[in-house]
């Protein structure tokens, strides 16, 4: 028979529960009129898109309510804040409040963790009644599913599908093996890194072709990142190129420069006087009319060579490839040099 202790702590979860209910409600309608997230992610969405695999247990650990995003099934009976949405919910989330204002308190649950955010594995009703007392962290035993993936609390869907996007990159170029400390390739339109990938496809045709025989694209990719791409992140960083178009990324000024040399090559040929990442800054400063720093002028970065050699049988075989196979590429004569 519970005490009266417990009963009085019952009847107390049962007045928490249907504030919570009532601030679920106005909270989750605003948050929609704001554009802002809503529900609890899927694990399993999030898990599939990720395309995460390993499973690595960590711990017992002191875990940021905050952080807590998303539950493995329960995602839906519950608010972005966790707060319930069902009725029907009631009698046990007031008695884990019970248990919770008892001399027990409560046991650990379990989450998964996916970059700096959480999911639930066994649990959500103790989260979610730890966030309504007011907790701010709670004890967890945590399993991380390593990812190069920078996911936040404050995510939207439209933040997953760029994820899923740059993941799916990831996967396809194997930077994630091949570079595992490399820097985050983020892009304002997701749609891009087919562009990226296009640029990688071409310069393992140019390795193959120097090299008399077929490079992996694995290697391909990690020596585009190792003398392209990071030289040209290194420049833009060096000159804080972005402080003033916050728009941007550093990605897509990276895709901006390497368009832009390759119209001036085109239009002037070796005629043309923008031939280096740096040449390229100042053009784009120039373009932004923001201030050029007398030293990117001097600047001795490496000329950036963009394929001389007749790749057209090599692109195209790899086109015919990839179509084949349904992976989507971009067109021929998008990334034909």
């Amino acid at each position: 028979m519970p005490d009266e202790h417990d009963q009085m702590n019952y009847a107390q979860g049962i007045n928490a529960f249907q504030g919570a209910r009532m601030r679920g409600f106005w909270t989750e309608l605003l948050n929609l009129v704001r554009g802002k997230p809503a529900e609890l992610l899927s694990f399993e969405d999030v898990r599939t898109r990720l395309r995460l695999r390993e499973e690595d247990y960590k711990g017992l650990q002191e875990i940021p309510l905050d952080k807590i995003v998303g539950s493995v099934g329960r995602y839906r009976d519950f608010t972005r804040n966790f707060q319930p949405k069902r009725q029907g919910m009631q009698e046990r989330w007031s008695r884990i409040y019970a248990q919770a204002s008892g001399m027990t308190g409560l046991p650990p649950i379990e989450l998964y963790q996916v970059g700096d955010v959480y999911f639930v594995r066994d649990g959500n009703h103790r989260v979610s009644v730890a966030r309504q007392m007011g907790a701010r962290t709670i004890q967890a035993h945590v399993t991380e599913l390593p990812t190069s993936i920078c996911l936040t609390p404050d995510m939207t869907s439209r933040d997953l599908d760029e994820a899923a996007a740059y993941a799916a990159f990831l996967e396809q170029t194997g930077l994630a093996h091949t570079r595992p400390h490399h820097q985050a390739i983020e892009l304002s339109e997701a749609s891009r890194y087919d562009d990226l990938l296009g640029h990688i496809y071409v310069h393992q045709a140019v390795l193959s072709s120097q090299r008399g025989e077929e490079v992996p694209l694995d290697e391909a990719a990690a020596d585009w990142y190792d003398t392209v791409y990071r030289p040209a992140i290194t420049l833009i960083r060096k000159y804080n190129v972005l402080a003033k178009d916050s728009h941007r990324t550093e990605g897509d000024l990276y895709l901006w420069m390497i368009d832009h040399l390759r119209e001036m090559v085109e239009q002037y040929g070796e005629e043309a006087t923008t031939r280096s990442f740096s040449d390229a800054l100042v053009d784009y400063l120039a373009h932004k009319r923001i201030p050029v720093p007398k030293e990117l002028l001097t600047e001795k970065d490496s000329t950036v060579e963009l394929a001389k050699v007749d790749l057209q049988d090599a692109l195209q075989a790899r086109y015919d490839r990839e179509q084949a196979g349904g992976t989507a590429l971009a067109r021929r004569e998008d990334i034909q040099p």
